[in-house]
């Protein structure tokens, strides 16, 4: 069953809420936005969510706004950093609420993933055909997101981050339960030998090659189509995450053009979603 259903509201944006995480009386909210329900024009139409796309970075707020008047969230708590695609994991505390919601250079700086136990801390990042990675341990009450395209994935940086839960907060790995939200699927994500590489490199260190379904298939004309959500899925497995505990999308963000932006398919002028998370305030 797809984990990130479709809530629709006339004149609001149109989020995917995480289901299975959100609607059994949890303290926590979750989910991935669409491109639809804001103001932004031209290739940005209309909910882009990022500074960075050279959208009026007046509409970007509003529509961060309008997301959070859906949410009911502060839109004060609303915090990000400035992806790189990396493997780099930061810690936000209270005193980091907020960075980044108004302008790009008060960001948090060269980091892909964000954890917190802060309740009221508004975890954001943004994609359009990346994958957004999701962790939750509720048994310390803490949280994080990760940004992971092919770099950061071969990076590891699904592992780092539930290494870093470790250390800050001692989650341990069996506890946390983590989801793999909508991104491109191996149906539209075509690589090349370059990447392929640095792919088989990581995939044969860590034994994901002989895994079902495959992480990626090769094509005759020498190019592969690479399972981006499997290949992390595999590497949370390896880090100690419980299959049952995985929660994975199949929306493609290439091939769901009504709902999505997608780098690819809008030949990189486009803009972004989000994925966010965050412990309610009791």
């Amino acid at each position: 069953m797809e984990p990130f259903v479709q809530q629709t509201r006339p004149s609001a944006p149109a989020l995917f809420m995480l289901e299975p995480w959100v609607s059994k009386g949890s303290d926590i909210t979750a989910g991935f936005s669409s491109k639809n329900g804001g103001v932004s024009s031209g290739p940005y139409d209309s909910l882009n969510c990022a500074f960075h796309v050279h959208d009026r970075d007046e509409d970007v707020i509003r529509n961060r706004e309008a997301i959070a008047d859906v949410l009911q969230l502060p839109f004060e708590a609303w915090t990000c950093g400035e992806q790189v695609h990396s493997n780099h994991v930061f810690e936000v505390k209270a005193e980091h609420q907020g960075l980044g919601r108004m302008t790009r250079a008060s960001a948090i700086q060269d980091t892909d993933a964000l954890i917190t136990n802060v309740p009221g801390v508004w975890l954001t990042s943004f994609y359009a055909d990346c994958v957004p990675l999701y962790f939750w341990d509720p048994v310390v009450r803490a949280v994080g997101l990760a940004h992971a395209g092919w770099k950061g994935t071969v990076l590891e940086i699904a592992g780092k981050t539930i290494e870093k839960m470790g250390e800050a907060y001692g989650s341990i790995p069996s506890n946390i339960r983590t989801a793999i939200g909508p991104s491109i699927g191996a149906c539209c994500y075509e690589v090349d030998e370059h990447v392929m590489q640095h792919v088989e490199d990581f995939a044969h260190t860590f034994s994901l090659t002989d895994q079902d379904p495959p992480i990626y298939i090769a094509k005759p004309n020498g190019k592969f189509m690479l399972d981006l959500k499997q290949f992390n899925r595999q590497i949370m497995i390896k880090a100690g995450i419980l299959p049952t505990n995985i929660e994975c999308s199949t929306w493609c963000t290439s091939c769901q053009e009504e709902d999505f932006f997608s780098h690819r398919r809008d030949q990189g002028r486009t803009g972004r979603m989000i994925s966010w998370i965050a412990i309610e305030k009791e």
